[in-house]
């Protein structure tokens, strides 16, 4: 048993990573769409996207964008503590932390046997136009599902099942991560929303096992230690600003 450094609250050390779906995938085929094809309607709706989505360098969206694209564990607890109404260090809440990566880890098993089965290339590889972040960023890797979108809507969807109560704010935080993808223009359009619906089967299917049961209760009861006791709370100003961004969409 260990003591968080800000809360005097005892908090259990995880356990060992048990996978949550067998063979630690889903079918990607069996509920992802095809990747749009150069010149069919989805293709052409995405490269519109692309164009019309540049005019927003600069701006703040685009500015937050470019935070969304951070992943690290200290940055997705900020990127989610305003819709969770607390501030989290990585110390403090380890069972949650499991539970979120676990489920995080399976998700992108999927996710990255689609795209590479389908190797869609990136917008600004097809269209020229700036992006929020250096396109080394993404190396080699391919478009359609978004990577990103699968750890910020996987995130999303484990958090409004440990705190119900703001299902709401939480899903929405998490789907403006999949939506800065496209402001940042390193994603099109239809990789967002392909991983919207990948992602969100597999954490459906990840639920039904005990060990992701066990591991929700574990967090839930860790989260409401934490807010049972003086805790940090996000900046207000902060929140009240991405909240207006997370309402824009594109």
């Amino acid at each position: 048993m260990v003591f968080s450094a800000s809360a005097q609250v005892p908090v259990a050390a995880p356990a060992a990573r048990t996978n949550y779906l067998p063979g630690n995938a889903v079918d990607f085929a069996a509920v992802l769409p095809p990747a749009p094809q150069n010149g069919d309607a989805r293709d052409e709706a995405d490269r519109r996207i692309f164009r019309a989505t540049r005019a927003l360098q600069g701006s703040p969206r685009w500015q937050m964008a470019a935070d969304d694209s951070n992943l690290g564990v200290p940055a997705m607890l900020r990127h989610f503590s305003c819709s969770l109404d607390i501030a989290l260090t990585p110390q403090q809440a380890p069972r949650l932390l499991a539970l979120l990566q676990q489920a995080t880890r399976e998700a992108a098993q999927s996710m990255a046997q689609a795209k590479n089965f389908y190797k869609r290339q990136r917008p600004f590889l097809v269209d020229e136009g700036p992006t929020c972040v250096s396109p080394d960023t993404v190396g080699n890797s391919f478009d359609y599902p978004s990577g990103h979108t699968t750890a910020g809507w996987t995130w999303a969807l484990v958090l409004a099942q440990v705190d119900p109560q703001r299902a709401v704010p939480i899903l929405a935080r998490g789907r403006a991560i999949g939506d800065s993808r496209v402001v940042c223009g390193v994603h099109n359009a239809s990789a967002v929303e392909g991983s919207l619906t990948l992602t969100s089967a597999v954490v459906a299917a990840a639920a039904g096992s005990t060990a992701f049961q066990s591991d929700l209760a574990a967090a839930r009861s860790e989260l409401a230690a934490l807010r049972s006791v003086p805790h940090a709370q996000p900046e207000a100003q902060r929140c009240a600003a991405e909240a207006e961004l997370v309402k824009s969409y594109w």
